[in-house]
């Protein structure tokens, strides 16, 4: 048995968890630099506040209608992402984590659990423990329990959050009310496909011939197809989700025009570049750079530069990669363009420990050994460790008007009781 479990409007519940005020309250997070809105609660969806629309044009909407605007708040929302799947870590030993607000359990041995009866249970707990209510599908296979998940979530009021598909009835049933367009791994490609065969819900794509489904859609199509029918095929971390491009991009706070400004935000860019290629275990073989001037303002001189380097190498070294990165930009660089954004990408991205080796020309191994050293006290100390080209006394040049404090994360930010 699988279970998919999701935090109901995660962002605005961490936000609800510490300010209470914002409970049945519309809420909307914004992005970063505060530009659109990336998540909205239950409420701000009622009345109409669009996903990822420009907070500029909805500010007065949102004045009117009373939705709360935040800033969004990483360090809380991951802090509290971690705690909510240790809660669900001791309910089975095998789990997914799928992103920062969901993940898959699988049950072996659990044949004589009640599974509606543990899944109000782990519900429960979860947000006892955090204020973090969640939705809770199970069923035999991943995919079922992506439906199951949405009609559990969907139909709150009778399900309560908890929805078990547990027989040949309840699988037909819940598939016949999910629309295609909605079932987990149906791109915009597939879509089109299987609406030229009139396929209108999940039900009805797996009435369709197993040689059909390989032939259009692949063999991911067809374990797909094979998993709504009750069949597993896709286990825990069964999908490849490493990137094969990493990016880093950012609009500054204000526009640069010197080199030195400039340079720095792009070695601070390719080092987070790098370190995320470490988390996955990856190296790149290639780094793309690009500049970007303000282009609302027609009267300055506009520029839209870039340029990649393919490395001698493939490294995941913020050393080596931040300097290529540097000595790119600098090539692109135009003086008196008032720049905006600028941006890092790696790409060509290998396994490290499968890399191709170079007789004549390889990384530094002393790389690989500070890189490790780097990334733990990063990871300890919240990012103290900085190439010497960055700027030590800042992170990321974020616009953030309507952030809440650190309540987790942050000894000076924790919530003092009077």
């Amino acid at each position: 048995m699988f279970a998919l479990v999701d935090c109901n409007n995660f962002y605005a519940s961490c936000e609800r968890a510490f300010q209470p005020w914002l409970n049945n309250r519309p809420v909307a997070i914004l992005s970063n630099n505060d530009g659109c809105f990336i998540s909205r609660s239950s409420e701000a969806k009622a009345l109409g506040l669009p996903m990822a629309a420009p907070e500029f044009k909805y500010r007065n909407f949102c004045k009117e209608k009373g939705i709360a605007v935040l800033s969004s708040n990483y360090p809380l929302y991951g802090d509290m992402s971690s705690r909510v799947m240790n809660i669900l870590g001791t309910f089975t030993p095998d789990m997914e984590v799928y992103s920062i607000d969901e993940a898959f359990l699988k049950f072996d041995g659990f044949q004589d659990y009640d599974f509606n009866t543990y899944g109000k249970e782990i519900q429960y707990k979860v947000e006892k423990c955090t204020g973090i209510p969640i939705s809770i599908g199970l069923a035999p296979t991943k995919a079922l329990s992506k439906v199951a998940n949405k009609i559990g979530k969907k139909f709150k009021e009778k399900t309560g959050g908890v929805f078990v598909i547990d027989s040949e009835e309840s699988r037909i049933k819940a598939l016949k009310w999910t629309k295609i367009e909605t079932v987990w791994g149906i791109g915009r490609g597939n879509l089109k496909r299987l609406q030229s065969q009139n396929v209108k819900t999940a039900y009805d794509f797996t009435q369709l011939t197993d040689e059909w489904t390989k032939k259009q859609m692949g063999i991911i199509g067809l374990r797909l197809k094979k998993d709504l029918e009750g069949k597993p095929t896709l286990g825990l971390d069964d999908d490849t989700r490493d990137k094969k491009a990493i990016a880093t991009t950012r609009s500054f706070e204000s526009t640069y025009s010197d080199i030195d400004n400039i340079q720095e935000r792009i070695s601070t860019f390719a080092g987070s570049c790098a370190e995320k290629l470490r988390a996955q275990k990856s190296s790149c073989n290639m780094v793309l750079v690009f500049l970007r001037s303000d282009k609302h303002k027609k009267n300055d001189l506009q520029d839209r530069s870039s340029t990649y380097v393919t490395l001698p190498f493939a490294t995941d070294s913020s050393l080596t990669i931040t300097n290529h990165a540097v000595q790119a930009v600098t090539s692109i660089y135009k003086k008196g363009i008032k720049y905006k954004k600028a941006g890092v990408i790696v790409t060509g991205l290998v396994p490290t420990n499968a890399r191709q080796l170079d007789l004549f020309r390889r990384e530094n191994p002393k790389h690989g050994e500070l890189m490790k050293v780097m990334d733990k006290i990063n990871h300890k100390y919240f990012n103290k460790i900085k190439i010497g080209n960055q700027d030590l006394q800042r992170t990321w040049k974020m616009r953030q008007e309507h952030l809440s404090p650190k309540y987790t994360t942050n000894i000076n930010d924790v919530i003092k009781v009077k």
